[in-house]
């Protein structure tokens, strides 16, 4: 997930910066340290200032924006997660130092971004139409990953003896949460991220719905053979208007430029007021990016 400045520390570090007392945070044998020394400690840290600078933007958007995320949108990404990762999604998110909960409230935080840039961004028909240039429509395939390029030849040649895709998925593919599935595969555009590049190539190529690659597709996870669901006509660019829309969007969360400029519009409309003397310019670069840089 894309986050603004830092992403897993602030989770573990929010209720110590936004208390400050004599309560002890950990005790040994040669004193204890209380909130207010860690919280004095903390401030001095680019870390530390990084984590308020995250803090404060998301209040401001959650202001803002917060009415517009809903708990299902977060529950849908965060289940696309895992089922992408499938049995390796809980190793991946200790490895990041999240739990459900926190890996969560990223999402939420990242929606509650791109919320931020969508209405601050200026979709023009001479915009929708330049994004259309490079459209392709969402298109869905199943698919059969092998690691030997011997293999997947051995599918390709079963597939014109007439064997059904869904067999051969079930019988040879490697990816434990597609084979069952006929190796079936979330719907994606030629801007997905996710998706290797030789594979969506390979996959645009195919027009019809039960074409599939007769030679095996190299990727950067092995060989895959390909089958064609739905490939939609392209039509004209009133025809994906709401798409274009979110292809830009994702191009401009991408774009660090555009984000800081709409970052910095966000807080100097969010009536931030530093109260800690030594953290009184942590957000300057952002509020005087603001008055000099326009934003979209």
């Amino acid at each position: 997930m894309k986050k603004w400045l830092v992403g897993v520390a602030g989770v573990f570090l929010s209720l110590t910066l936004a208390a400050c007392g004599s309560s002890a945070v950990a005790t040994t044998n040669g004193g204890k340290i209380t909130q207010s020394q860690y919280y004095s400690s903390m401030k001095e840290t680019s870390n530390g200032k990084q984590i308020l600078q995250q803090m404060i933007l998301n209040k401001v958007l959650e202001k803002n924006y917060g009415s517009k995320v809903k708990d299902s949108q977060v529950n849908k990404l965060f289940n696309q997660y895992k089922s992408q990762y499938g049995s390796q999604f809980s190793a991946v998110l200790q490895q990041q130092g999240l739990t459900n909960a926190t890996f969560k409230s990223q999402i939420r935080d990242n929606l509650l971004l791109e919320q931020a840039v969508r209405a601050n961004t200026n979709f023009s028909d001479s915009a929708l139409q330049k994004q259309f240039k490079s459209f392709q429509p969402k298109i869905t395939v199943n698919a059969i990953l092998v690691s030997k390029k011997s293999t997947a030849e051995t599918v390709i040649s079963q597939l014109k003896d007439g064997k059904s895709f869904a067999s051969l998925a079930k019988k040879y593919s490697t990816d434990t949460n597609t084979k069952n599935k006929g190796g079936r595969l979330p719907a994606f555009d030629n801007t997905s991220s996710s998706v290797d590049s030789a594979f969506k190539k390979a996959a645009y190529k195919l027009d019809k719905k039960g074409d599939y690659t007769t030679t095996p597709v190299k990727t950067q996870y092995g060989y895959q053979v390909i089958q064609m669901v739905n490939h939609p006509a392209k039509g004209t660019y009133k025809d994906h208007t709401s798409a274009l829309k979110d292809q830009i969007v994702t191009a401009e969360m991408s774009d660090s430029t555009t984000l800081h400029n709409i970052v910095a519009k966000v807080l100097r409309k969010g009536d931030v007021d530093i109260k800690d003397n030594q953290l009184k310019d942590i957000l300057a670069s952002y509020i005087t990016t603001e008055s000099s840089t326009s934003s979209k």
